[in-house]
């Protein structure tokens, strides 16, 4: 897998994942979700004429206070997207931090260029919220808590399709 190639080549994350815990100890390696049935559908209409929200797993910033930073939990949320953050929550993710940053949330939450993309005509508008969820390795909640409320979310804005910009 880690040959040179003159053509790039895909990482296959389920196997550096799979690597990675074993060399920590687990023994069972970690079940990666999939599904028979996809829960995604194609746009009903042309993307010119939808409504684009967009979903970071970046949270909301910490209080100031340290008390109140030292209780932070990261929950779900919707935010209006105008104006958008001036920053975001994303010490407690991974990424790799030698190579880049955060400190610009433009770059990993696109919420103007999605605001310029429907005045230009590429989508029909943007949504009025973005929303966040936490990044979590359980299953049940993503499938039962986090799933629900998003898409409860987007129907509420009327939302036609969804961008996830994970970090």
């Amino acid at each position: 897998m880690d040959q040179l190639r003159p053509y790039r080549s895909f990482v296959s994350y389920i196997d550096r994942s799979r690597e990675y815990y074993a060399a920590q100890g687990y023994d069972k390696p970690y079940t990666w979700p999939h599904y028979d049935h996809v829960p995604f559908t194609p746009l009903r209409k042309p993307l010119s004429e939808c409504r684009v929200g967009l979903v970071t797993t970046a949270g909301k910033p910490k209080p100031v206070d340290p008390m109140e930073a030292i209780m932070y939990r990261r929950e779900m949320y919707a935010q209006p997207a105008i104006p958008p953050p001036a920053s975001l929550y994303t010490d407690d993710l991974f990424w790799d931090k030698k190579a880049t940053h955060t400190k610009d949330v433009d770059s990993f939450l696109p919420l103007n260029r999605v605001a310029e993309y429907a005045q230009k005509g590429y989508i029909g508008s943007a949504s009025p919220r973005f929303y966040g969820v936490p990044t979590d390795y359980s299953q049940p909640r993503t499938i039962e808590r986090y799933g629900p409320q998003i898409l409860k979310w987007c129907r509420e804005d009327g939302l036609d399709a969804v961008i996830l910009v994970a970090l």
